[in-house]
């Protein structure tokens, strides 16, 4: 029943892809928040009727503990319905952490995470990652004012 619940959700989200914000939060209060009650109205009868220790008590008590931050992104149409953009962001990252032994340390790990924040945002602004830190490097030595460096950040850099 779960599945089935948030699968007609995500296609909900699917006909909101290409909306407005404002739109998109419209459709979800017309058509997800009725699918949510549902679900809500099932785990509650469910819950108390399933082992907590078993696979599917395990999973409800999750959905229960966490129902507040799912039903968050209703509110907003401009959140998404799950982290999936960040978790493939920083895939790569994750899955090359083990060769790269300067972020064994906290300062590296510090350094690396500060590096792959501003590519990962460059990508996110539409930005060629090389091409803006070429420009934000090239730009740095010569900055005196706090204004200058308010410019840098990729949603302020523009790459001709």
């Amino acid at each position: 029943m779960a599945i089935n619940y948030i699968a007609k959700l995500y296609a909900i989200e699917k006909q909101a892809k290409d909306a407005s914000s404002e739109a998109r939060h419209q459709l979800r209060q017309d058509k997800s928040v009725p699918i949510l009650n549902a679900l809500r109205e099932w785990l509650d009868k469910t819950l108390h009727s399933t082992l907590p220790k078993g696979l599917l008590g395990t999973a409800l008590g999750y959905l229960n503990k966490n129902w507040e931050k799912l039903v968050a992104y209703t509110e907003d149409g401009d959140v998404n319905i799950d982290n999936n953009l960040a978790e493939n962001a920083i895939r790569p990252f994750v899955i090359g952490r083990k060769n790269w032994p300067f972020s064994a340390t906290p300062r590296g790990a510090h350094a690396s995470a500060a590096i792959y924040s501003l590519i990962e945002t460059a990508k996110a602004n539409g930005l060629e990652p090389y091409a803006y830190l070429r420009e934000v490097f090239a730009r740095l030595p010569s900055i005196s004012s706090d204004e200058e460096l308010q410019a840098l950040p990729p949603w302020n850099v523009s790459l001709v």
